[in-house]
């Protein structure tokens, strides 16, 4: 500024570096099917992102669950009636699992209808796909979630899982949650080696599979006038539940009793992707989301023990790491495994380390947007420098780095001749590296223990 008038001027000179703005990690897109996609008119939701921050707002919405026929049948006996419950095996489950990721302390998602409950229940790939290219187009999501994959047939399933890993390796700010195709039902060696093949052999650091299925603690529902629960009494027609109320009080209290000792099961990702959100919470992204208990959970469908899971965590046929769930005496049902796809792999073989980074890098690459166009000098390279510095020694006091100092947790490095030279600046370059020593799981915990000759 030139100055030609005697005065005293005031200029406020900017000392210190630009600052970081971290990013949210664990902001999950579910996709599926729902009964209705409307907010202000009918069906303007569907196939659109649509941000909610609880489960009432996911009802207001979509609507409420699948509700297909439950069969009841009841038999005179002596005080009363035996009964016989056959539930149903729904194929919507999209209400189920956004459900279970808020009570497992997930918080704001997305969710992103495929369409309504059809007559003849179907799952359609395209539907799921035109989804997740929706996806694509907004920024803020962090995870991907589709509960109703494993509804697919294999080659579906495995179009999808692949389809949702690139998307994740081309943004590179998000991660996948899968669920292991067939998750319900117990698979032996050869099953396990097929379903692996399913999802591929690229982007693999992006994502991580999940088995089996639990059984919540959700009932199989029921409509408010009980039209979908047929009750046969004595081998007779079915009638709706409804009807028994008044002509019937006793069988209605055995039905309606009987109801609520069955619940739903339900592939796992709903469940995980809340306990990824209570974990980034509570801990930090760099805390791997396991050895936690799953809320609303009774029980995995399929009983893993020691001998079962070392095919599932290290497979050195393929690499590819599967995540187990598991029920442990007085402790309940555990997320027992933090592996990505890339099991094998040195540097993305944990979950925590691969968010991590997506986290970093996001929030640095977001952050340094104000120096495009800023002259490529020193006094640039200084500010960069020191944003970057500034934010990941906070990491390290966090606990996110490993280090006894930041200089051993972290480097960054930018400047003429250190990441650049004249070519570069003359090619409007700026290259800035970063190194990290991230902090990784204590996956194997091992206690030596010996005998002592005694001294004295």
């Amino acid at each position: 500024m030139t100055y030609r008038t005697p005065d005293v001027y005031i200029e406020e000179i900017s000392v210190f570096p630009p600052s970081v703005a971290e990013v949210e990690t664990a902001i999950p897109a579910f996709i599926g099917y729902t009964e209705r996609a409307s907010k202000v008119s009918a069906g303007d939701l569907n196939k659109r992102p649509t941000k909610i921050y609880n489960f009432a707002e996911y009802e207001q919405f979509f609507g409420g669950p699948q509700t297909p026929d439950i069969a009841v049948a009841l038999t005179t006996a002596t005080g009363g009636y035996s009964v016989v419950v056959t539930p149903p095996t729904p194929t919507y489950l999209l209400h189920h699992a956004v459900k279970m990721f808020f009570d497992n302390g997930g918080g704001k998602c997305y969710i992103v209808s495929a369409g309504g409950y059809a007559v003849a229940p179907a799952l359609d790939v395209d539907d799921f796909k035109d989804c997740l290219d929706k996806v694509a187009m907004e920024d803020e999501p962090t995870l991907l979630v589709v509960p109703e994959s494993t509804g697919l047939n294999s080659t579906d399933y495995g179009t999808l899982a692949t389809a949702m890993l690139a998307q994740c390796g081309t943004l590179k700010d998000r991660f996948a949650i899968l669920d292991l195709y067939d998750c319900d039902a117990a698979q032996d060696g050869t099953a396990l080696l097929a379903n692996r093949a399913l999802v591929g052999n690229n982007n693999l650091k992006y994502g991580a599979l999940y088995y089996p299925s639990v059984r919540s603690g959700i009932n199989h529902p029921v409509k408010k006038d009980s039209s979908n629960v047929k009750v046969a009494i004595d081998g007779g027609s079915a009638v709706d539940l409804g009807t028994l109320e008044t002509s019937n009080t006793a069988a209605w209290n055995t039905a309606r009793a009987a109801l609520r000792d069955h619940y739903l099961s339900l592939p796992p990702s709903g469940a995980i992707a809340g306990v990824y959100a209570a974990t980034d919470s509570t801990r930090g992204v760099w805390k791997a989301p396991a050895n936690v208990s799953l809320s609303n959970v009774i029980e995995p469908l399929i009983r893993l023990d020691n001998a079962h899971q070392d095919e599932l965590n290290v497979d050195a046929t393929t690499g590819k790491s599967i995540n187990a769930i598991r029920a442990f005496a007085g402790k309940g049902t555990l997320v027992w495994g933090a592996r990505t796809l890339a099991g094998n792999d040195n540097e993305w073989r944990y979950v925590p380390v691969r968010r991590f980074f997506n986290m970093v890098e996001e929030s640095v690459k977001k952050s340094t947007y104000w120096a495009v166009f800023e002259p490529n000098d020193a006094n640039t390279w200084v500010k960069v420098r020191g944003m970057i510095e500034n934010y990941l020694t906070q990491k390290w006091r966090e606990g996110a780095l490993a280090g006894a100092t930041p200089k051993e947790a972290f480097f960054v490095r930018c400047g003429l001749g250190v990441t650049m030279n004249a070519d570069d600046i003359l090619n409007g370059r700026m290259n800035v590296e970063i190194g990290m020593a991230a902090v990784r799981p204590a996956e194997f915990i091992i206690l030596k223990f010996s005998h002592k000759l005694q001294t004295s």
